[in-house]
């Protein structure tokens, strides 16, 4: 799909009015000061995570949008040129990237067989579905979150669809579903490709930016002896069911690098704190599976590391008792950034991304193309580079991938930042903030495809 591009119109800085321009709102007033033929500008960061400089502009722009951010007190976020021929030459290369299959992830048939979760059951529950054949396999306190979840093992030759109906007359009014799984949303396109910082031109941003966030990560394992992530500060917990063990490292490795991996493997922040948490493991036939009682376990997880966002480049389904703890989660004032999944679908929309207090995220094949097997839907927020993105891989080594996973922590590392800044506590905040800041791709508007549009925001860090 080729979409045209526009550029949103914002007031030169320093120039008279022409023409009445609407006022705008203190949120969007920037504190800048341009130096020189370079466009230096100084931002400082009120509560942030310091003074923030950036001292050049991206490598022969076709087009500079200065996007206003925040208010007088305080800016966070430079905007640069995307467009293509902007960037470096091996930039542009990785563009022609193999894109890789669609997923054939199914979020309606994706589930734990033989068990159901139920949500806050009443002192009673077990004297109650004993006799239909129920038994209790685990007890979850979510702490943090305040929620206690039950995960009961169903009949023999009832399906779980039926399970959840048969709970439902046991137990009315409570809160049951099956045991979702989730999967990671990302492909693999082949050998092309460039890392996260070079993608997004932001290159040539500091080693230590970043210093002072503090990032969530739900995914699949990390290997935090990789050469991109030795020295950062990573801390790891993997929340598997008994009998399991962890899933495989090659994902949540690929995500985490890109969040706070070090400059030489185009870490976005590698200044920044992050905690990983892994929801996935290997199932009984030997299957990497991703349940909501991970999912859960995780987000609960994160809930008592006081993070600045959490990054979700996982997709499922719409699984009501996942979306209690995510109630909870935004209540416990989390700020939530997930993938828009990579099903190729219009018509399916991916949790969680489609919760409305999650900001949701889509992929582009450069600056302007949007990634061919992204979802779409009304729940579509933003839209940043996903495609042919170099990460680091388990045992040293990195390859090239495409997903909207791959998108998500762009949106991420600017959201830590707004957030610990205390410009945007929820997700409301971030899109209004964000969306100032966007390149206006489709559809005139919000759209389906591309949501407000490609985000030009970036750090400026000194």
């Amino acid at each position: 799909m080729v979409a045209k591009a526009t550029a949103k119109k914002m007031p030169a800085v320093g120039k008279k009015k022409k023409k009445k321009h609407k006022k705008m709102d203190s949120d969007t007033k920037t504190l800048t000061t341009i130096m020189g033929g370079l466009g230096a500008v100084v931002v400082i960061l009120v509560g942030g995570v310091g003074l923030f400089t950036y001292l050049t502009e991206p490598e022969k722009p076709k087009k500079t949008v200065t996007a206003q951010v925040n208010s007088t007190k305080a800016t966070d976020m430079q905007t640069a040129s995307m467009s293509t021929m902007a960037l470096p030459p091996d930039v542009r290369d990785s563009f022609k990237a193999y894109e890789g299959q669609r997923s054939t992830f199914n979020p309606d048939r994706a589930y734990e067989p033989g068990e159901v979760i139920i949500a806050a059951p009443p002192a009673d529950f077990e004297d109650r579905i004993r006799p239909a054949g129920f038994q209790v396999k685990e007890h979850i306190s979510l702490g943090k979150l305040g929620l206690k979840v039950v995960r009961v093992s169903t009949p023999p030759r009832m399906s779980v669809p039926d399970a959840v109906k048969k709970l439902g007359t046991i137990l009315p009014g409570v809160t049951i579903d099956a045991n979702h799984q989730f999967e990671a949303s990302a492909l693999s396109p082949g050998t092309a490709g460039s890392n996260a910082r070079l993608m997004a031109g932001w290159h040539k941003l500091s080693p230590s930016c970043g210093k002072g966030l503090i990032l969530g990560q739900i995914d699949s394992g990390v290997d935090t002896q990789h050469p991109a992530l030795v020295g950062q500060k990573v801390e790891y917990k993997a929340f598997t069911k008994s009998g399991r063990k962890p899933g495989p490292k090659q994902h949540g490795t690929a995500v985490a690098s890109m969040l706070v991996g070090n400059v030489e493997w185009g870490g976005l922040l590698p200044g920044a704190s992050l905690y990983a948490a892994n929801m996935f493991e290997i199932n009984e036939k030997g299957k990497k599976v991703g349940s909501a009682v991970g999912l859960m376990k995780s987000i609960d997880w994160l809930a008592t590391k006081n993070v600045h966002a959490v990054n979700l480049s996982i997709a499922g389904g719409d699984n009501k008792v996942v979306r209690k703890a995510f109630d909870l989660a935004k209540r416990a004032n989390l700020l939530m950034i997930a993938a828009v999944g990579n099903w190729g679908r219009n018509d399916k929309p991916a949790y969680p991304a489609a919760y409305e207090h999650v900001v949701a995220v889509t992929a582009t094949k450069g600056t302007e193309l949007i990634y061919s097997h992204a979802n779409q839907g009304k729940y579509v927020d933003f839209a940043a580079p996903g495609v042919g993105i170099y990460t680091a891989q388990p045992g040293g080594g990195g390859k090239a991938q495409s997903g909207t996973s791959f998108a998500t922590p762009y949106i991420t590392a600017m959201a830590a930042i707004l957030s610990k800044a205390g410009k945007t506590p929820t997700a409301t905040d971030l899109r209004k903030t964000l969306s100032k800041t966007t390149r206006d791709l489709g559809k005139p508007g919000k759209d389906s495809v591309y949501g407000y549009g490609y985000v030009m925001a970036r750090p400026a860090c000194k």
